[in-house]
């Protein structure tokens, strides 16, 4: 199995906003190949990797639900947190 690039938490929802999205951009063939753990990362993954975003390029938003414990409360505190993701057919290896 290839190894896991990013943080996606699985969230069904979120997979069903990027899929459209890529639908859209790059055709249901190229949608059938979207993988939300290895082709669609964020920016700094695909740094990471060596890789950057093709000239022209707009980021597919999502959102991510974040949770943390209030120190003070230790109370859950949920709220969204925008991402901007590429797909592998927006970026190119670096030289």
């Amino acid at each position: 199995m290839e190894k896991i690039l990013s943080n996606y938490s699985g969230s069904k929802l979120t997979y069903k906003i990027v899929k459209k999205e890529i639908t859209n951009r790059f055709g249901q063939e190229e949608a059938e190949k979207y993988d939300p753990y290895r082709n669609t990362l964020t920016y700094k993954n695909w740094l990471d990797l060596g890789y950057r975003i093709s000239p022209g390029e707009k980021a597919i938003k999502s959102k991510v639900l974040i949770e943390k414990i209030d120190p003070e409360t230790n109370k859950k505190i949920k709220h969204f947190r925008s991402v901007n993701l590429f797909f592998y057919k927006q970026v190119e290896k670096n030289n």
